[in-house]
């Protein structure tokens, strides 16, 4: 038994070669300088000892590392805590870290989301400071404040 096989359209070939006749003409673009980073290539420099003596201490005493729904039972969002069992300061050193902003620093979600709506916080189940007088967000604050660029 003989069996015929097709042969392959010469129309798709030539399509296909038409598609790529841009490329071989014109190469690869690339832009000539990098994109600026959305901090404006400045990173903070933010105080380990600080935070391990006030910060940490403000967020487990307001119950931010509790498991479940809290940041202590996993990420929630973009922010994730030791749960109270097995505290690791230097991970939430990084992790706190990561919600700081450079250029603004009074904008980062660490002040803003804990923040009352009134006060001119962020949406978030839990609002622990009323005011930005509260002592606990003053000393937050402060610690982002005495960031030194780098």
């Amino acid at each position: 038994m003989q069996t015929h096989t097709p042969k392959p359209s010469g129309g798709a070939t030539r399509v296909v070669a038409l598609l790529a006749l841009p490329a071989a003409f014109l190469g690869c673009a690339a832009p000539t300088e990098p994109p600026v980073p959305p901090a404006g290539g400045q990173q903070l420099v933010l105080s380990y000892d600080q935070f391990g003596a006030e910060v940490e201490p403000i967020l487990v005493r307001h119950g931010c590392d509790a498991t479940g729904d809290c940041h202590g039972g996993g990420i929630r969002g973009t922010f994730e805590l030791s749960p109270p069992g097995a505290k690791d300061t230097q991970f939430d050193f990084d992790q706190v870290s990561l919600q700081v902003r450079s250029p603004e620093r009074d904008a980062s979600p660490i002040l803003t989301e804990p923040l009352a709506l009134p006060a001119g916080g962020t949406p978030h189940g839990v609002k622990p400071f009323s005011t930005t007088n509260d002592s606990d967000y003053v000393s937050i604050r402060a610690w982002i404040q005495q960031a030194e660029p780098r």
